[in-house]
């Protein structure tokens, strides 16, 4: 009981020297790693890595984008004129339609009877006419011949041949048959008023005739079809369907007032070009047209101005009601500055990129910012062309950091450990790459362990791993004791 007890004890006292000893067993390797891992923002860790790209000169237009709204260029409601029964239908749903083409038909056959009973009445009126004048004719022979006899009779008279009674009644005759004339003058004149008004009424029926046939006023799509043949529509109540024109097609959008002026100052140089494309991005091209209307006044309750655009819309491209993104282009800006849109940071004092200087040291430099094309900044104060801005890596820089470029498929870098997608084992120290960053000390790489990651661009210095990668997807071997 005794020994037992002894051995006990004895084990308590040497395997805590034991754990002391291996916790602060100096390892050479485990040093070194650890100073290496010191990458900190470019120190001792040696260049950092980054991508960079040259300042460029070149054109850059001048846009305003906007989502804007389809209108249909013009949107006929076609209700019939007359009353009648729908007996035919010469187009499908959605078909497009030409200006003049023959649409429905409303049953015309009681119109038809009309025209020709006034044709008729017509017909009546110019006999009537006719049997008018030949009465005038006649009555203004009689006239003429008893206005004769009582002249002559008056001579007769004075001469004391004849008695005056005879003489007083030639010249009644006379004036009676002047009276006569009067009236079938103007009967004739109330056939021509007569024949004038059978005709207009023809005219009329004629016109509601040719509403019997409805043709399409405009060129266009038809719409859905509201009443099916055999149904009576009624004059200027039932709507049949509708008609829009497509080409050409207005896009209408809104932008901020402050864009107002720049707008009529560019309108006042020359027409402006707008660019729609539909928001499914079916389209292989933008639809390209022309700024043909800005609104009088501006919405006070949004603080935009309405404008829109008009396109030939040739291909049909366009639909109304469809919501497009607008690209209105007012200018082109000549030799205009670039760079790359993620080289521009902000800071605390407004923004700023990093310039590598020919002795592969970096300069923070404040820029002013202009328009954005694309993947491009424009910078309007600050750069010169040729110069090379950092686009990557910029959180591992401070000013007067050295760096070492590369690009997106650029070399690893020199650290030891696997290389790209390498499994190689590292040890303590190894260095870590993602975006241009490491981090050092120890551990080794996150992805694959001193190995650089798939999405580095130049591997890091943090730290040489002490395990070798054996290459590309290969899980790298220690190396024998002997070599170590």
């Amino acid at each position: 009981m005794k020994l037992e007890i002894c051995l006990v004890c004895l084990l308590s006292l040497i395997l805590p020297g034991c754990t002391n000893t291996a916790a602060s067993g100096d390892d050479p390797a485990a040093k070194k790693g650890g100073k290496k891992g010191k990458g900190g923002r470019g120190g001792e860790g040696g260049p950092v890595p980054v991508v960079a790209a040259r300042v460029l000169e070149k054109s850059v237009p001048i846009e305003v984008s906007a989502v804007g709204n389809v209108e249909a260029y013009s949107t006929i409601n076609v209700v019939p004129q007359i009353s009648g029964q729908l007996t035919q239908i010469y187009f499908r749903e959605g078909d497009f339609v030409q200006k003049g083409e023959k649409l429905f038909t409303i049953d015309p056959s009681q119109l038809e009877a009309q025209v020709a009973q006034a044709e008729a009445n017509l017909a009546r009126d110019e006999a009537l006419l006719s049997q008018s004048e030949a009465n005038l004719a006649k009555d203004s022979a009689g006239e003429k011949y008893a206005r004769d006899q009582a002249v002559r009779y008056a001579k007769l008279f004075a001469e004391g041949i004849v008695s005056k009674e005879q003489g007083d009644q030639l010249a009644s005759t006379a004036d009676s048959l002047a009276q006569g004339v009067r009236a079938d003058k103007a009967a004739g004149d109330s056939m021509r008023a007569q024949m004038r008004a059978d005709q207009a009424a023809i005219r009329n029926l004629k016109v509601q005739l040719a509403y019997t046939t409805i043709s399409s006023p405009i060129d266009g799509r038809t719409g859905n079809l509201t009443v099916k043949p055999g149904n009576v529509v009624n004059a200027n109540v039932s709507s049949l369907m509708s008609i829009t024109q497509v080409q050409p097609i207005y896009a209408t959008f809104s932008l901020p007032e402050t864009h107002l002026s720049e707008v009529r100052r560019y309108m006042a140089q020359g027409k402006l070009t707008v660019e729609a494309t539909p928001q499914d991005g079916s389209a292989d091209k933008p639809a390209q047209g022309v700024l043909t209307f800005v609104d009088n006044n501006v919405d006070s309750t949004t603080g935009t101005i309405k404008l829109k655009g008009t396109f030939p819309n040739s291909g049909r491209q366009l639909w109304p009601g469809e919501y497009v993104n607008v690209v209105l282009r007012m200018a082109v800006r000549q030799n205009a500055l670039v760079v790359p849109n993620q080289a521009v940071q902000t800071g605390q004092d407004g923004t700023y990129v990093y310039i590598v200087k020919d002795d592969r040291t970096v300069e923070m430099r404040p820029v002013t910012t202009g328009l954005r094309v694309d993947q491009d900044l424009v910078i309007d104060k600050g750069l010169e062309a040729g110069e090379t801005v950092v686009t990557e890596g910029q959180l591992r820089l401070a000013p007067g950091s050295r760096v070492q470029i590369g690009g997106p498929n650029g070399p690893a870098g020199t650290g030891r450990g696997g290389s790209f997608r390498s499994g190689g084992r590292g040890g303590k120290g190894g260095g870590r790459d993602r975006g241009g960053e490491d981090g050092g000390g120890q551990g080794g790489a996150k992805s694959a362990a001193g190995g650089a990651t798939q999405d580095s661009a130049i591997t890091g210095h943090g730290g040489a791993g002490s395990g070798r990668g054996n290459g590309f997807k290969d899980q790298g071997k220690r190396r024998p004791p002997a070599e170590q």
